[in-house]
């Protein structure tokens, strides 16, 4: 594993660390139309990520091989948005601004299941910039080691403000700074883990990277439609979550293109 594909997997991992230490640096608790704004930049980023860094790549990866093109993207988005809703129907959970818990009945506190919440959120993320690295390791002519780059770069933006929204309310409620900025942290050390394990696995994985492409898009949509799409837009400040929706939309689209 060189040292180019370890930085591009690291990096989103890094993002969530940055915004969860914005608990030693902000005393209150973030603004509502700010963590509206944020969400839907989060949004805006995954569903072009989805389009640009996964599916084309993935129909144009088929295409090459001479396959059907449409068949992995498609199978790979209905199993990926599956498999996503499996977890989040069985995994015991809280969503941020919730007092309801989610999945099967547990013992657990709200900070743990905060936890699990956005562990949840990052499973596809560390999936998807996983297999795309693996695609680059595996010289594959669709995707650029500058399209990996701006992939794994896209997910580290969105992921700072996240690293805050997970943090910041954990403050506020029953966790010293210290404790809440932990959370943070290992809400994101599923993404680099998956990445690697990703990597590792190449050789096994190689013959079904249009369909592991297409399963970390539909996962990543998932959680855009289930989670960050409805916090964004609930109560007051709706538009604001749209407007941060089509600002990271269109900087990912914009990091991609232009990079990759």
């Amino acid at each position: 594993m060189n040292t180019a594909v370890l930085y591009g997997l690291l990096l989103p991992f890094l993002g969530t660390v940055l915004g969860a230490g914005m608990v030693f640096l902000l005393r209150e608790q973030i603004s509502s139309w700010l963590q509206k704004l944020l969400l839907g930049f989060a949004a805006g980023v995954m569903i072009a990520a989805s389009v640009w860094s996964l599916l084309i790549p993935s129909i144009n990866m088929t295409a090459a091989s001479g396959g059907v093109e449409w068949l992995p993207a498609v199978t790979g988005f209905l199993a990926g948005m599956f498999s996503l809703l499996v977890l989040d129907t069985f995994v015991p959970h809280m969503h941020i601004g919730s007092s309801e818990p989610e999945g099967v009945k547990s013992g657990l506190g709200r900070s743990a299941m905060l936890l699990f919440a956005v562990t949840l959120h990052n499973i596809p993320e560390g999936m998807a910039v996983g297999v795309v690295f693996a695609s680059v390791m595996a010289d594959n002519a669709e995707i650029t080691m500058a399209a990996a780059m701006a992939l794994s770069f896209g997910i580290a933006i969105q992921n700072f403000p996240e690293g805050a929204i997970v943090s910041m309310p954990l403050k506020s409620s029953s966790c010293s700074r210290r404790r809440a900025f932990t959370y943070g942290v290992l809400s994101g050390v599923v993404e680099p883990v998956a990445a690697i394990v990703t990597i590792l696995l190449i050789d096994i994985l190689h013959p079904v990277l249009p369909f592991l492409l297409a399963f970390a898009a539909g996962a990543m949509m998932y959680v855009v439609i289930e989670e960050l799409i409805p916090e964004s837009q609930n109560g007051r400040h709706s538009n604001i979550g749209t407007v941060g929706a089509a600002v990271g939309f269109a900087l990912m689209m914009l990091l991609d293109v232009a990079l990759g």
